[in-house]
């Protein structure tokens, strides 16, 4: 029964579930002292542990958000992690929010948790695999007013690409901001945010080309031929120059298949007559690199006319 419970919660189970199904607290701790299970937080345990490489990210979520009580809920950083939401930085912190005063001891034993009193509505909560978490648009909401432009402006493109949150449903984030610190430059990411971008990389490629007064004009720019046969995909366009740029991110990039597939599409499109750059997150660093880049390839495509 407990390996039931704990299949259907990333392996965790509270001490409370294990009592539930027979275990005595001193079972418990004889589990843990052999190395098969694990305390993860305050009531929380890995079953199974010998069996992991330690304690799987999702189990440490679940088990911080089970410890510090029932209305407890994962928000910020930890919420877009649980919805899938790209752009900011990874780190082993996880962010909850608790009402009311956490106690000391509470804080102390779980010293990766950082606690937040955010004044979240029933309707701004959701349940991810039975985790509570701030719905998408208000993890949005609270990211873009603690972010950078580059990482905000990323929070938004990957939440429009992957339909969590719509354009539409951003209109309704100036009121979720209104007097918080942080929200008159939030306000500008909003206006930014473009959910044709499928990473990152490419948000932050097309800022550097924004910034940079080369900005492209189109995103995802198909490419035919007179045919109409479709030669490629390119993830930043310029039409009048016939000129692509592509964001190489290694999970997108790096198997042999899809370096297969790049190289034939850059052959295609190269015969076409279409320049081909590529960008790297590395690239993205440096504020001039990538806009000097494309002017180049804007003026050589001039001067080939």
């Amino acid at each position: 029964m407990v390996r039931r419970v704990a299949a259907r919660r990333d392996g965790i189970v509270t001490l409370a579930q294990a009592r539930a199904a027979g275990f005595t607290v001193h079972e418990v701790q004889r589990l843990c002292r052999a190395g098969r299970w694990r305390a993860v937080a305050r009531a929380s345990y890995l079953v199974d542990a010998d069996l992991h490489d330690g304690v799987p990210r999702k189990a440490r979520v679940r088990a911080a958000v089970v410890s510090f009580g029932p209305a407890a809920a994962a928000v910020l950083r930890t919420a877009a992690e649980l919805h899938g939401i790209a752009g900011c930085r990874s780190t082993e912190e996880i962010h909850l929010s608790v009402p009311g005063r956490v106690a000391r001891p509470a804080r102390l034993a779980h010293p990766e948790v950082i606690v937040h009193q955010l004044a979240i509505g029933e309707r701004q909560l959701v349940r991810i695999d039975d985790i509570p978490a701030s719905t998408p648009l208000r993890t949005v909401a609270d990211l873009i007013v603690r972010e950078d432009r580059y990482p905000a402006v990323s929070v938004l493109d990957s939440a429009l690409n992957r339909r969590l949150v719509t354009e539409d449903d951003l209109l309704g984030v100036p009121p979720l901001i209104r007097g918080r610190r942080g929200a008159v430059a939030a306000r500008g990411y909003l206006a930014e945010a473009d959910g044709r971008a499928q990473s990152p990389l490419e948000t932050r490629a097309r800022l550097r080309c924004v910034d940079g007064k080369v900005p492209p004009d189109a995103l995802q720019l198909a490419v035919r031929d007179d045919d109409g046969y479709l030669l490629g995909i390119g993830d930043l366009g310029w039409r009048g120059p016939r000129l692509i740029a592509e964001a190489d991110g290694r999970a997108a990039h790096d198997t042999p298949e899809a370096i297969f597939a790049d190289r034939r599409r850059q052959n295609r499109l190269i015969n076409a007559g279409w320049s081909i750059l590529r960008f790297t997150w590395q690239d993205t660093l440096d504020p001039n690199y990538i806009p000097w880049t494309v002017r180049q390839a804007i003026a050589a495509a001039g001067r080939r006319r």
